[in-house]
């Protein structure tokens, strides 16, 4: 599918059970400058090394010669290399950073664009702080790996091999004397390496839920007041931080234990190649400029391979969080373009539902055979308890979720063969619980329209949601900008801005969703009657708990346990006596009844 935010390429192209080769794969289009930066480091080696060399050459030919003329040329050489070292250390770091930087790039850009296409169920069953946490921090450790450990271990293989050789050339015997506990250190690296990486898999995973536990606290901050709850969240914030913190301590002490025993058998077998090396000299199998030469290069021998069990140990996290992110990277997206009817222009609302069943992915049906006709332009109200299955029902006519059985037509084609795409255009909601973004207010209104709007539509709409005065109240009116998730407006304001965002996209179905629970009667009445006008020609759905909100609908379904029960208007259910609408009502008129007693009582 070809869209104006496509990846360079499908990362699910990447995934292997190998995660080493994952990894490589998912430097295409940057492995040429990794490999400079190896090559880089390779020179680098090369020039180290012939500073040891150089080195021999000094002691023996030079001064041991008597070549004293040549001294100023030496010099010349020990610059020289040290400016070719440098200039390809630099090199190396540089492409390196280009390398490790661009892969963690598009490697965000790709999971924020992925992750926005995934499906509503997905997102219902994953805390946002995982999501977070896989975005941010595994999303570094990968490219600390491309940026200092791959390279690391490119540049340890180079200076073993380039100073074993060269050991090599001045004896054999002392070249292979020099590596004897290397595999030793290998085993050991190799040890750690298996449970540190089960140890950070384990500090990530609780590292991720104390963020989950922490976004969950800052979004609910108000109802965490309100009820003085206070002390609640802080213990449980604790007791989550407390395993965090027995899960790092095992992850430090891991490596914490690896350091002193790797320094212990790199430092034998450092002071083992030292001793050998002096008793080569001092029985003349070797020179004192060979023996200088080794010293300094033995010690690129050493600490390099010690170093090489570091980096091994500490790409385990790399590997850990390759896991992690590829498990948001193998799930499916949203199929939004597929479908076989694309109609020309907008739809015209006429939905039949016939014997449809839905059920979530744990099985769990809540919808069971549910009949009815909308005309197109009828309003339809759906009531019944929490959990009835009213909400279950509106998201199956956007395609956030899809019917397990029976099947739903609008404009008499099923509503499977509509790409999501398209429906959603068609179809405009303002949920229960109105979500705002850090941004103006004008901005909020006009966020779900697809062009350029000018301000007059933008009033137009607010006006319809009868939020134009309220807004023209605020000192900076259309240009008040909106806090995080709205907070500087109140429930009743919020949802009044969320429904001209949804009005001005001039949705062809409208789904009201509880829309109007925190308001008042009043502003309930104004939103209404603007509604009424506006919604001349578009199929509405009204999700209500008010009988006043739903009375004047041209037909009302009352839910119970994932059944329609009841549906008719407002005068045909209240015949019914025994029905949960008639129940309903009686309820809410003897509650308003007594309010009026109440208030005319204070009053007088």
């Amino acid at each position: 599918m070809n869209h104006r935010h496509t990846p360079e390429f499908d990362l699910q192209e990447t995934l292997s059970e190998n995660r080493l080769i994952g990894l490589w794969r998912m430097m295409r289009g940057f492995r040429l400058p990794y490999v400079g930066a190896t090559l880089a480091l390779g020179l680098a080696a090369v020039s180290k090394t012939a500073t040891y060399l150089l080195i021999q050459y000094l002691i023996d030919d030079v001064l041991g010669g008597g070549l004293l003329n040549l001294l100023p040329w030496v010099a010349l050489g020990f610059l020289g290399l040290a400016l070719f070292e440098g200039a390809f250390t630099f090199l190396s770091g540089r492409w390196a950073a280009f390398t490790a930087e661009g892969i963690a790039r598009r490697l965000r850009n790709y999971l924020f664009d992925h992750i926005q296409r995934l499906s509503f169920s997905y997102h219902d069953r994953t805390q946002t702080g995982e999501l977070l946490q896989r975005a941010t921090s595994d999303v570094e450790a990968i490219n600390r790996f491309f940026l200092q450990q791959a390279t690391g271990v490119g540049r340890i293989v180079l200076l073993f091999a380039i100073n074993f050789a060269a050991i090599a050339y001045i004896n054999v015997q002392l070249a292979f004397l020099s590596v004897v506990s290397l595999p030793l250190l290998w085993v050991m690296s190799y040890y750690f390496f298996t449970r540190i990486e089960k140890a950070y898999e384990a500090y990530q995973e609780q590292e991720a839920r104390l963020s989950a536990t922490l976004q969950e606290n800052l979004s609910g901050v108000r109802v965490v007041k309100a009820f003085a709850r206070q002390q609640f969240e802080i213990d449980k914030f604790g007791a989550e931080n407390k395993e965090k913190y027995r899960r790092g301590m095992r992850l430090l002490l891991m490596h914490s234990l690896y350091w002193p025993v790797s320094d212990i058998v790199a430092g034998m077998q450092m002071l083992g190649g030292f001793l050998a090396g002096a008793l080569m000299a001092l029985n003349g199998i070797i020179t004192v400029g060979d023996y200088l030469a080794f010293s300094g290069m033995v010690i690129w021998i050493i600490w390099p391979m010690r170093n090489l069990g570091r980096l091994i140990v500490q790409a385990s996290t790399a590997l850990v969080s390759y896991n992690r992110v590829s498990e948001i990277i193998r799930e499916d997206r949203e199929p939004m373009e597929a479908g076989d009817h694309l109609p020309d222009g907008d739809v015209r609302g006429e939905i039949v539902f016939e014997n449809v069943h839905f059920a979530y992915e744990d099985g769990t049906e809540v919808l069971h055979n549910i009949n009815f006709h909308v005309q197109p332009g009828q309003v339809i109200a759906l009531m019944g308890s929490t959990g009835s299955g009213k909400t279950s029902l509106v998201n199956l006519l956007p395609r956030f979720y899809e019917y397990t059985g029976g099947r739903i037509l609008l404009d008499g084609v099923e509503l499977k063969r509509y790409p999501r795409k398209y429906l959603r255009s068609q179809i405009g909601i303002v949920e229960q619980e109105p979500f705002l973004f850090s941004r103006t207010i004008r901005e909020n209104i006009a966020y779900g329209v697809g062009r350029q709007v000018t301000d007059e539509e933008v009033y137009q709409a607010a006006r319809a949601a009868a939020i134009h005065d309220v807004i023209l109240s605020f000192p900076e009116g259309y240009n008040t900008l909106v806090g995080e998730r709205g907070v500087t407006l109140s429930g009743g304001q919020k949802q009044r801005v969320a429904i001209a965002r949804t009005l001005l996209k001039d949705p062809r179905i409208l789904i009201l969703d509880d829309a109007t629970s925190s308001v008042d009667t009043e502003t309930e009445a104004a939103i209404r009657a603007a509604l009424e006008r506006l919604m001349e020609g578009r199929t509405t759905f009204i999700i209500a708990h008010r009988i006043q909100t739903v009375m004047h609908a041209d037909a009302i379904l009352v839910f119970n346990k994932g059944h329609i029960v009841q549906q008719g208007t407002h005068e045909e259910l209240l015949k019914d006596e025994d029905g949960i609408y008639r129940r309903i009502y009686e309820v809410q008129a003897r509650i308003e009844v007594e309010l009026e007693r109440e208030i005319a009582s204070v009053g007088g």
